[in-house]
């Protein structure tokens, strides 16, 4: 009988220890989740808590973005936004507990009472918004970076107007012209065997303003077309302040398209896909070429001008 109550005894003392450390560990945990320390400043210590604290509180530990309803967390008071829920399959990243569908309503409640500045305030953005309206404005801020116009690769580059004409120049090698008036040529000695393409990026500084150049080839249904579109590196409001033409033409003949310059926050497939520029279709190009119209040499003349 001894060895068995020993044994008994040992297993008793073994869970009752074991006890012990979960609430332990559960107690610790609840002492230093957000759930606890919201509930500390909603029980009036807000006033002491300072703005930095609390933006801390409505950070993500998985993506570390602000997050916004519906904000989970799980048992032990651990949140994660509800996409690193999905991508954390279900697992609290703090405890490793099950999240379940729990809402910390408490930060969802201390969120709508927050104002605060907008991300691009370093940019010059100094106006100041509810929390839950902050999103929205940034996605739109007129101070947001601009993407890199560039359409002959993918990238991801961002930054102000002077970085990105920079960028250009230095990484993308592409061609800067002064004068608000130009004439291109484009050429490719196989243009029936090419179905997709897109020429060289070319920048043009005028009336102190940069605008890009883009020329192309793809198909409009079962036409194969030629697409040349001007973008200013700016936002619309001022692109709307200039205009510009654009021209080709041979054998006696003329084709011209007038426009407004499309910002370039709208990205270069977004205006082609518009058709918002000067378009000709193949056959009409390789007319305009001359020759034998087995070669593609285009000749693209154009000019932009300040509306009064």
């Amino acid at each position: 009988m001894a060895p068995d109550g020993g044994s008994c005894k040992e297993v008793i003392e073994s869970r009752v220890t074991f006890s012990d450390y979960d609430m332990a560990t559960s107690s610790a945990d609840l002492r230093g989740s957000p759930l606890r320390k919201t509930a500390t400043a909603l029980s009036g210590n807000l006033g002491s808590t300072s703005m930095n604290d609390v933006h801390e509180l409505l950070e993500c530990p998985v993506c570390v973005n602000l997050m916004y309803p519906p904000i989970y967390q799980c048992p032990n008071g651990h949140t994660v936004c509800s996409t690193c829920k999905t991508r954390v399959h279900n697992c609290c990243p703090t405890c490793r507990n099950e999240l379940g569908n729990i809402r910390c309503l408490a930060l969802e409640k201390v969120a709508e009472s927050l104002e605060l500045p907008c991300s691009y305030q370093i940019l010059g953005c100094h106006d100041i918004f509810p929390y839950y309206s902050k999103l929205k404005h940034e996605k739109n801020c007129r101070y947001r970076p601009y993407s890199c116009p560039y359409a002959g690769a993918e990238c991801s580059v961002t930054g102000d107007i002077p970085f990105l004409v920079m960028h250009l120049k230095n990484d993308h090698k592409v061609d800067m012209h002064d004068g608000c008036t130009f004439n291109h040529r484009y050429v490719k000695s196989n243009p029936h065997e090419v179905e997709n393409a897109t020429w060289m990026l070319t920048v043009f500084n005028c009336f102190g303003r940069q605008f890009c150049l883009h020329f192309e080839a793809f198909h409009i249904g079962m036409a194969p077309v030629y697409m040349a579109f001007l973008r200013f590196m700016g936002d619309e409001d001022e692109a709307r302040q200039f205009s510009y033409s654009l021209e080709v033409g041979g054998s006696g003949r003329k084709f011209m398209w007038q426009g407004v310059p499309r910002s370039i926050r709208d990205s270069h497939r977004k205006v082609r896909d518009s058709q918002d520029g000067l378009i000709i279709q193949r056959n009409l190009a390789l007319y305009f070429s001359g020759g034998d119209r087995q070669e593609l040499k285009l000749k693209v003349a154009g000019r932009i001008w300040k509306e009064q």
